[in-house]
């Protein structure tokens, strides 16, 4: 009898039937990996995916300040739409996307075969997906899209008493506070695997001072969102237990204290730009040298650099919070770190510099959107130390100055940076490589828009335009400049879609890459593009810095020095 059973693949099927058996097998295979390398794709898919969502909200909002005394939407939908765009932007867009590159890269660039742990990599992101859909279910969960009670609408900060019963007796705030409070364990999750990964897990020879400085820096975001992430969890407990059990940790009334969930948020809140910006800075580190052909200058400035922006990054987060009335001796201390921080940041705007200095600069789209990141990165921290000065915060604070400054910084720092990465490692992930044409265009109308936007906002801000204003007055002079920041957000919508229509259109069409399409010098390049399942078939051997680029130029003096000093102190063993 079983002999007379067919096996699976000699049963007769139509084509239909065939197409769709490899579909579920696609599927399937993707929702069970463990490899590193897929969990990175869906990371970055899903983030995409979200950015979209969150681009069409930052629209909505746009079009409803564009003019005076607008009516685009409601007060209640004006709020709904800006609480939701702040939480996607940095909960479901930054977060998870720079995970999704760190996920990837990581394992490639220090010789190892996958993450860690693998399955613990694997319940990171789906942990991290079922938060941001729990979320998202609150349009379903009140009256529908627009107009649903279910919807969070107590801004992305949620501050109390904003959240309390008596405010928000819908459950929107509970889908908020369980929506994040979810993926932060999934965050958490890929932070672990990363420091285990970083220090267990690298080649042979690949000592610390070895290590890519993407390396470098994904070690210490993870360390940074292992101390972050749990504030955040804890205020959303505490808020839960204020909602469904009666308790009063933030509910002034009782005893509690607002003040108290913005010095848990922030506590969060301010490590979390770091926990965005340092990847951002290891996509830098990676491109920059490439294209301007010369090592990074200050290898060992930057991982301090690094290390110490990760230490200073815990004692700055009131600064958000100087109109609060902490005192003048509070307001100093955070004035005094606020201001250091600025240090460690520019030696690293220093050392991009004088890597590109002298260098014979390739002004590929990646090392186009690394110059504009040095650019804006720069006035994005100028305003930044302007923010502070207590006075001078006082002056502005809660105003679109503030908002503008916190775009520049996302936007024009981080997001460059990203656009940068996708250009330069989707020829690893895919194999082909995206139009140099099509991202010039997106480049360049991006770069348009954004300084139309963002440059922009910082009047209205000066002219004393509040931050979560629904609608405002003629009379305020506003109007022409909201019409132009409007208008520039539109042609950043416009740069996205050409971007996301590169990223489709080469992903089939695009020209082959082969393994090291930009002469690079990491090891992720010495393998195939994209990569096997297993990474390297033979573990790789490390001697410098620069392992791809040594076996490819052995003539190199610099090299030459590193082998021979590192042989000579073999040999005095």
């Amino acid at each position: 009898m079983a002999d007379s059973i067919p096996l699976s693949g000699a049963i007769d099927r139509t084509p239909k039937e065939e197409n769709h058996r490899l579909w579920l097998e696609v599927m399937h295979e993707w929702i069970v990996t463990t490899d590193h390398k897929k969990i990175g794709m869906m990371y970055i898919a899903a983030a995409l995916l979200f950015l979209v969502i969150g681009g069409v909200e930052a629209l909505l909002i746009r079009i409803q300040l564009a003019r005076p005394e607008a009516t685009f939407v409601s007060p209640e939908q004006y709020n709904q739409l800006f609480t939701l765009h702040g939480t996607t932007m940095i909960f479901f867009v930054a977060m998870p996307i720079l995970l999704g590159f760190g996920n990837y890269l990581v394992p490639l660039m220090i010789g190892a075969r996958d993450m860690a742990f693998p399955r613990l990599n694997a319940f990171s992101f789906w942990i991290f997906l079922f938060g941001a859909s729990l979320l998202y279910y609150s349009f379903l969960g009140g009256k529908g899209l627009f107009g649903g009670a279910g919807i969070p609408d107590q801004g992305w900060f949620a501050y109390a008493p904003l959240t309390s019963v008596a405010f928000s007796k819908s459950h929107a705030a509970d889908y908020w506070a369980l929506g994040i409070f979810i993926t932060g364990i999934g965050s958490i999750g890929t932070a672990l695997n990363t420091v285990a990964t970083t220090l267990c897990l690298r080649c042979k020879g690949m000592k610390l001072n070895h290590m890519p400085l993407f390396v470098w820096l994904m070690l210490v975001a993870s360390v940074l969102i292992l101390g972050a992430i749990p504030p955040l969890g804890a205020a959303q407990l505490m808020l839960l237990v204020d909602r469904f059990l009666g308790g009063h940790f933030f509910d002034t009334q009782a005893g509690g204290s607002a003040v108290l969930w913005a010095h848990f948020f922030w506590i969060f809140g301010h490590p979390e730009v770091y926990i965005l910006v340092l990847p951002a800075f290891g996509f830098v580190n990676e491109i920059i040298p490439v294209f301007s052909r010369k090592a990074i200058f200050g290898y060992p400035a930057m991982v301090a650099a690094s290390v110490g922006i990760g230490f200073i990054s815990f004692t700055v987060w009131a600064h958000h919070m100087f109109t609060v009335g902490m005192g003048a001796a509070a307001n100093t201390a955070f004035v005094l770190s606020t201001m250091i921080i600025a240090v460690p940041t520019g030696i690293k705007i220093f050392n991009w510099l004088a890597t590109m200095w002298g260098g014979k600069i390739y002004f590929t789209v990646p090392m186009l959107f690394c110059t504009a990141f040095l650019f804006q990165f720069t006035l994005a921290g100028l305003t930044g130390v302007m923010l502070a000065v207590a006075p001078f915060d006082w002056q502005l604070h809660n105003s679109y100055f503030v908002v503008a400054h916190f775009h520049y910084v996302i936007v024009g720092g981080i997001l460059f940076a990203l656009f940068a990465a996708f250009y330069y490692w989707f020829p690893k992930m895919t194999g082909r490589m995206m139009s140099g044409t099509l991202g010039k265009w997106h480049f360049w109308l991006f770069v348009l828009g954004f300084h139309m936007t963002f440059d922009t906002m910082h009047i209205p801000g000066l002219l004393g335009m509040p931050r979560e204003i629904y609608t405002y007055e003629p009379g305020h002079h506003w109007g022409t400049w909201n019409m132009i920041i409007t208008i520039g957000a539109f042609i950043q919508a416009i740069a996205i879609l050409i971007f996301v229509y590169n990223l489709v259109r080469s992903h089939f069409v695009g020209e082959l890459a082969g393994n090291d399409p930009w002469d690079a010098w990491t090891l992720e390049w010495a393998t195939t593009s994209p990569p096997p399942s297993y990474n390297f078939a033979d573990e790789p051997m490390v001697r410098s810095r620069r392992p791809l680029w040594d076996l490819k130029h052995p003539e190199d003096p610099d090299w030459k020095y590193e082998l021979d000093t590192e042989d000579q102190l073999a040999a005095n063993k």
